[in-house]
């Protein structure tokens, strides 16, 4: 049985031990809308380090006389695929709160049901590439959500925004019944990540999925507003290759996009420009060169109107 769409987690330690939640939150998800938010504070029993209690601000007096994790347990495991219920889960660098999940049911042995599980940082670095940070105040920030700042209720709530922000970026409908392995792969796929899996034995990661080459540069868009018909590169054909010591080579793919130029992976007869970084010399040949300065050589020995440029050429030119 589904009861939700998905929930979002978050645990707070009490010290490095992965075995020592002192909070937990849960915020469940119906038909594409957060339903509930809820948190618990716990007596780990056992010691505070004072680096958590400077994150959290949870203290050993605020939890002595909470519940136990085996004495929640009853109230909260049901959201954890227990009674039955087959709830998808989401945290924010998930593997920290699937491990603290399973070191602390192992540590007072209470059974594990197998559960599958995604990170939204995981999905959020696939969602929006480039981003400088994607740490969870980070995306509240750039998506406009409050930010939790480690209660645990409030960052289970700040999880589940953003990826509810995500599946609506994505077209992903997390309100349908997951029935078969092929469900599961179109979600994947779809949000070009592995889910994670964890059973009595650990965990698998939530991993991103590989990018190709193609669709990298399917997410350079340019700003046309930023167009310029008077630079060089102007709907010219504009490849790159080594290494540039002023930006990454995306960041200079999207200052070509944006003035209104083509950025090309490879070398062909119709690229106009060849932008030269750092070559590693380790990977070209006794020349210096790389494949596709060689290339371009020979291009232009054929009579191609064909430019090579260095760095600093480009950086003078845009």
């Amino acid at each position: 049985m589904k009861a939700y769409d998905f929930i979002a987690i978050d645990f707070e330690t009490a010290n490095q031990y992965s075995d020592s939640i002192c909070q937990i939150g849960i915020t469940t998800v119906k038909n594409g809308k957060i339903q509930e938010v809820k948190s618990w504070l716990i007596n780990p029993e056992t010691f505070f380090d004072d680096y958590n209690i400077r994150i959290h601000h949870i203290t050993p007096d605020m939890v002595k006389d909470q519940p136990s994790f085996p004495q929640l347990w009853p109230t909260i495991s049901k959201y954890f695929g227990y009674d039955d219920i087959d709830n998808l889960i989401f945290a924010h660098n998930a593997n920290f709160d699937i491990r603290a999940l399973l070191s602390t049911l192992d540590r007072y042995n209470i059974p594990v049901t197998p559960g599958v599980y995604g990170c939204s940082l995981a999905l959020s670095r696939r969602a929006w590439l480039r981003e400088p940070s994607y740490s969870l105040s980070s995306l509240c920030q750039k998506l406009n959500i409050k930010a939790g700042n480690h209660d645990a209720g409030e960052d289970s709530r700040a999880c589940a925004e953003i990826v509810l922000c995500v599946a609506k970026e994505k077209g992903v409908d997390f309100s349908k019944r997951i029935e078969s392995e092929s469900d599961l792969n179109e979600i994947e796929e779809s949000l070009k990540v592995s889910l994670g899996y964890y059973n009595q034995d650990g965990y698998f990661s939530c991993l991103c999925k590989r990018i190709s080459k193609k669709e990298r540069r399917k997410n350079i868009i340019g700003d046309k507003s930023k167009n310029n018909p008077e630079s060089i590169f102007f709907q010219k054909n504009v490849a790159f290759t080594g290494k540039l010591s002023s930006m990454v080579r995306a960041e200079a793919q999207q200052i070509i996009a944006d003035i209104g130029g083509i950025n090309q992976d490879g070398i062909n007869k119709n690229t106009n420009f060849l932008i030269v970084g750092q070559q590693d010399y380790r990977i070209v040949g006794e020349d210096g060169m790389s494949a596709k300065q060689e290339k371009a050589i020979k291009l232009i020995s054929k009579g191609q109107d064909l430019e090579i440029l260095s760095e600093d050429d480009f950086l003078h030119s845009v």
